[in-house]
């Protein structure tokens, strides 16, 4: 793990940042009828293994049927400006983007909230998945209603396909990262997922000493550090977890200035994400205390422990967790929360 430098400052602080309130969230997400609040669970039994005196965890499996925090996102963008097209009026909204068409690549769930969010309010989706990406998540964007289209080895390559089918079909791209001259709609990605943070300060009866958060492009690590920085100050120590395979946020935290890394391809799919989010980059700068990696023997041998005590999930869901199981010993008086932030492939 390495200290943040960076901290309270950030890497670049007169750049665009990620929203911290959540003011409005709920009310838009409220228009998205599976919306629902996610519970905080109490795990005593995991505690003890990772040698801390309270866990805490925000359980993502079950977010808008959709089994992921991810569900809260591009529903939330396509939201507001399914707004700003026809009001609030319920009517008008089921066909307020009718002829709009949003395209995405994703390993699986930021698709499927980009597909259900176009439903809903009348317009198209159509999602580009890497070759890596399991079957079980092409069938279910498929029954979601979007169009699933398989392009490149991995990730990057299936974004590349993406924003090049923007471009020529006058599509709009809607990504959960950022780059110059792209932040508009993955900012408001990245606003959504301050929902489950806001969630689970309510749920809280105290700040946690420590917060525990896994990050690919980070987006929902961005999120959840800006909002619980705005809601309990400097008191929590925050720290992020990345693959090993794909330290873009650590090398970039190292590097002064956003970089993109190089790895092997990782079990932890939706994490696997060499590039960070530039707006990402930018907020975590300012509020995480440290960074941190995991192998993937370690998050293989988390997820495994996780699943004995009823909490199954993929090696991207429990990474933070598995940081934890794994030795990221925070100290026997602890109090921690981390984030289940998505259910297992075959759920």
């Amino acid at each position: 793990m390495i200290e943040n430098p960076w901290r309270g400052k950030g890497l670049d602080p007169e750049g665009l940042m990620p929203v911290a309130e959540a003011t409005d969230v709920a009310a838009l997400l409220g228009l998205c009828p599976a919306h629902r609040e996610t519970p905080l669970r109490d795990a005593p039994g995991l505690a003890r293994l990772a040698g801390v005196a309270e866990l805490r965890i925000k359980d993502e499996r079950g977010r808008m049927g959709l089994g992921s925090f991810k569900a809260l996102g591009a529903a939330h963008a396509i939201a507001r400006e399914a707004v700003a097209q026809a009001g609030r009026d319920p009517e008008a909204l089921r066909q307020a983007l009718a002829g709009r068409t949003y395209v995405a690549a994703s390993a699986g769930n930021h698709g499927l909230s980009v597909a259900a969010g176009a439903r809903i309010f009348g317009a198209r989706a159509v999602i580009f998945l890497s070759q890596t990406v399991p079957e079980p998540f092409a069938q279910r964007l498929a029954a979601h209603g979007a169009e699933v289209v398989r392009a490149g080895a991995d990730y990057e390559a299936s974004m590349t396909a993406a924003t090049e089918a923007a471009g020529e079909q006058g599509w709009t791209l809607l990504s959960d990262s950022s780059w110059p001259g792209y932040t508009e709609l993955p900012l408001r990605v990245i606003e959504g997922y301050t929902q489950l943070a806001a969630e689970a300060v309510a749920q809280m009866d105290a700040p946690p000493t420590h917060v525990l958060l896994q990050a690919g492009v980070g987006g929902l690590a961005a999120a959840v550090a800006a909002h619980l920085r705005l809601a309990w100050g400097d008191g929590p120590r925050i720290i992020v977890v990345e693959p090993d395979a794909a330290p873009a946020l650590i090398d970039s935290i190292r590097a002064g200035r956003l970089v993109t890394s190089e790895g092997p391809v990782s079990c932890m799919g939706r994490l696997d994400c060499k590039t960070p989010s530039m707006i990402a980059l930018a907020g975590l700068s300012r509020d995480a205390d440290g960074f941190a990696t995991l192998t993937e023997d370690e998050v293989r041998a988390g997820v495994a422990i996780l699943a004995g005590h009823g909490f199954d999930t993929t090696p991207s869901g429990g990474a933070g967790l598995a940081a934890l199981l794994a030795g990221l010993e925070p100290g026997a008086d602890s109090r921690v929360l981390a984030i289940l932030s998505e259910g297992p492939e075959d759920g």
